[in-house]
């Protein structure tokens, strides 16, 4: 079976208290993520991404509809063992090294020994925390550092997915270049990784497919690629072209009947400027 997630009709209301009355957080949600992609939950606040996400785990049993991963039903052990979770706020005790963290998280899925110790090396490296970083308490890290030791610990039993709730909220620039750069690699290593942002920049450089929710509702799903590119316009960047010449292209173009929507000297992206603008001995 190709998929890692499959919704149907998934649908969750909450009701109001004392007053009655239901709140309707996701209406109809299907969904389908195949194994080995970048799956990004995108839509602003209060779109039902998390609540999405929750019943997907188990951690909320829908109202109508239905949940699989990996093939098994969602909240099941079975499904439950399939994946790992970063939530947007994660509390960790603040005396624990990131070592230590993952450890008990290692221990809670029943890991121990020798093995447990060399997946805590490797995800301890792979999160760029090895050596003297994973020794440190956890109430000297900074955020983006924090998420970094939560992923280490998501990922401590070998999970097939692995989703993440808003998982560069509150992280400074350089931070968040971290986070994408690992979710790529996970990517690289046949890891199905489900996410979600409502800042779209964050996401165009890691997602091979997107959800667009609004108000619990699917606006759009589809690639990236396709969903942000403007049929029928073609852009080309050239460089040495003299002024007179860019002048002379322009009116060839408009006399076959093109018609030039915008001229502009080619921009990098404010992150790819801010991190360049930082000392080397930053940026590392």
């Amino acid at each position: 079976m190709n998929l890692a997630v499959k919704t149907q009709g998934l649908r969750k209301e909450f009701a109001l208290g004392w007053f009655g009355g239901r709140l309707l957080a996701v209406e109809g949600l299907d969904m389908e993520v195949k194994r080995g992609e970048v799956f990004g939950l995108l839509g602003p606040n209060g779109s039902g991404k998390s609540t999405a996400m929750k019943m997907i785990l188990g951690l909320l049993r829908p109202t109508e509809g239905r949940a699989e991963v990996c093939g098994y039903r969602a909240g099941t052990i079975h499904a439950r063992r399939q994946i790992g979770f970063l939530p947007e706020n994660p509390y960790f005790p603040n005396f624990l090294s990131g070592v230590e963290l993952v450890r008990y998280y290692g221990k809670l899925s029943g890991m121990g020994g020798s093995k447990l110790e060399a997946r805590i090396e490797e995800l301890m490296e792979l999160v760029r925390l090895g050596r003297e970083a994973g020794k440190r308490p956890l109430r000297t890290y900074s955020k983006g550092m924090l998420q970094r030791a939560g992923l280490a610990g998501a990922l401590v039993g070998d999970p097939e997915v692995l989703m993440l709730d808003e998982p560069t909220a509150g992280v400074d620039p350089a931070g968040s270049r971290e986070i994408r750069d690992l979710i790529l690699e996970l990517r690289g290593r046949g890891k199905t990784v489900i996410f979600s942002s409502h800042l779209l920049e964050q996401v165009e450089d890691v997602a091979d497919r997107v959800i667009i929710l609004h108000r619990g509702k699917k606006l759009r799903e589809g690639r990236l690629e396709d969903l942000l590119s403007h049929k029928g316009e073609w852009q080309v960047r050239m460089q040495g072209i003299a002024d007179g010449d860019r002048r002379e292209l322009r009116v060839w173009l408009e006399n076959r009947g093109v018609r030039i929507v915008s001229e502009s000297a080619p921009r990098e992206r404010l992150e790819d400027y801010f991190l360049r603008s930082l000392p080397q001995e930053v940026r590392k």
